[in-house]
């Protein structure tokens, strides 16, 4: 029978919580998941893309086959102004695919499902309201009543974390980066179905993304540039009409299918404002340590969100199976990660960051030199960020590991 010293609280049951719990259990703690949700809702989200990175997380939980068969292979990007102009196109239709797009709620069920078929609890209605930590233990406190005393606490609760805000009160807030998300699923719209193709087009007030399944479900998306600080509580305050209506108004000068696809979708838009963090000096406090978007939360333009909390959750794992300090597995997680994410934190937000442009001389130049930056993205692989494998079998290396010659 395990020890009580082995009990860990698991924050979050997004996508980063139940792939650490996983993680925790094979490395012989026992991990609970509390979530602040009264249930789970697998329609929340709209989609996302699971990076190569990320898929190669999900073979070591044994979980890749289904990503395959269920998500749509991302190969190549192909980019279009609003006047249906060709600016050219990104990435490969042969080797390996960069990832797969997939509904969000899909993904999170997936693990979550693991979870439970490794009989890893999961408590629903968990509101977090307080932590304290010892030098060995940690209790959390949530709203209902509950309480937990543990080893550790682990916060994969999203980019508003309710965790961070009680351990890192003074860390850097989550940074609003000028845009907002919104899209929907579409059906009815006669578009042919191009395996592994995602379509970009950069209209004359807003950018717009879409794939074909071959189902003839489309997923799109768009991006327009707000000014203030928006938040998804005045996205929410908008009625389902009203973004509709604004949502046409903002392609109405654009070409097809872009307008015909808005009008198909079935179901509620979803809108969100676009927030990543800045850098963060701590990971961690004490007994307990934040992952995922908790911690480095990036803009969707990378497709590097979910991936990243996957690394985490293996990444995690590994540093508290081979380091028996739990306060310095979570120093040496920090080290191992922070460059890395960082630097993708800042690729993405370079990214949203060309894909405004209204003024005519920006148009101009955009449409002019976007088909030689596509030529030179395509001799760039991005194999840092695509084919990075941290192989769960590998011991880490730690300072008792090194021998030293006199």
């Amino acid at each position: 029978m395990l020890s009580p010293n082995k009990d860990v609280a698991v924050i979050g049951c997004g996508i980063a919580g139940p792939a650490a719990a996983l993680f925790l259990k094979r490395a012989g703690w026992r991990p609970v998941i509390y979530e602040a949700a009264q249930e789970h809702d697998d329609y929340a989200g709209l989609f996302l893309n699971v990076g190569r990175n990320g898929v190669h997380v999900l073979e070591e939980l044994g979980l890749d086959r289904m990503i395959r068969n269920e998500g749509f292979e991302m190969r190549v990007m192909q980019f279009r102004n609003g006047k249906d102009k060709n600016l050219g196109e990104v990435g490969h239709m042969d080797g390996k695919p960069q990832g797969f797009t997939v509904k969000r709620g899909w993904l999170q069920r997936i693990l979550r499902e693991e979870a439970a078929r490794q009989e890893i609890p999961i408590v629903m209605g968990a509101k977090l309201t307080k932590i304290t930590t010892g030098k060995d233990w940690a209790e959390v406190s949530f709203e209902s009543g509950l309480s937990a005393n543990v080893r550790f606490v682990v916060g994969c609760d999203g980019i508003h974390s309710a965790l961070r805000s009680r351990l890192l009160p003074d860390a850097p807030k989550p940074s609003y980066t000028g845009l907002i998300s919104f899209g929907g699923y579409s059906r009815g719209v006669q578009l042919p179905y191009i395996p592994g193709v995602q379509q970009m087009v950069f209209g004359s007030k807003a950018f717009f993304g879409y794939i074909v399944q071959s189902s003839g479900e489309i997923f799109w998306f768009g991006n327009e540039e707000v000014p203030g600080t928006p938040t998804r509580k005045d996205m929410l305050a908008i009625s389902q009409s009203e973004w509709r209506r604004r949502i046409m108004d903002l392609y109405r000068n654009d070409a097809s299918p872009i307008l015909d696809i808005i009008a198909n979708t079935k179901g509620e838009i979803g809108a969100y404002p676009i927030y990543d963090m800045p850098p963060q000096t701590s990971w961690s406090k004490g007994q307990a340590v934040l992952i995922g978007d908790a911690v480095h939360a990036t803009s969707p333009n990378a497709g590097q969100g979910a991936s990243m909390a996957l690394e985490d959750a293996l990444m995690l794992g590994k540093c508290l199976r081979d380091i028996g300090d739990v306060e310095g597995a979570f120093d040496q997680f920090q080290s191992l990660r922070k460059e890395r994410v960082e630097r993708i934190i800042q690729y993405s937000r370079s990214l949203g960051q060309r894909k405004y442009a209204t003024n005519p001389v920006q148009v101009f130049f955009r449409d002019l030199m976007m088909p030689l930056f596509l030529k030179s993205a395509n001799k760039d692989s991005h194999s840092w960020m695509y084919d990075y494998r941290p192989q769960w079998n590998e011991r880490l290396q730690t300072d008792r590991d090194v021998v030293h010659h006199d």
